[in-house]
């Protein structure tokens, strides 16, 4: 009985392991640097962080303005409301005032 007999090539025992390894390399690397990858995540993170103080900041300067509005829109004008108003947007005080600048505005 004749049978043929392969000989076993080195290089056909290598051809899973590599094509293994490059599937698992190229999925590991976009798995972190990737668009949607690890570092990308941080980097989203510390943005919503940022914006979140800063939403919060603008939120407080909204409703310190939304109180001064309804100070001045009630109908019964604050003689001393609109006198610091147009103070302090004119730019202009009396001789005898001392003013005391905090910084809030």
């Amino acid at each position: 009985m004749w049978t043929k007999h392969h000989k076993q090539r080195k290089l056909g025992r290598f051809v899973l392991p590599a094509i293994t390894v490059a599937f698992l390399g190229y999925f590991g690397y976009h798995s972190v640097h990737g668009d949607l990858g690890l570092i990308a995540t941080e980097e989203f993170e510390r943005q919503r962080v940022l914006r979140a103080d800063e939403l919060a900041r603008l939120t407080e300067k909204r409703q310190a303005l939304e109180r001064q509005v309804a100070l001045l829109s009630d109908g019964s004008m604050e003689r001393d409301m609109l006198d610091e108003t147009a103070r302090y947007q004119l730019n202009v005080s009396r001789a005898d005032e001392i003013v005391i600048f905090n910084g809030n505005r």
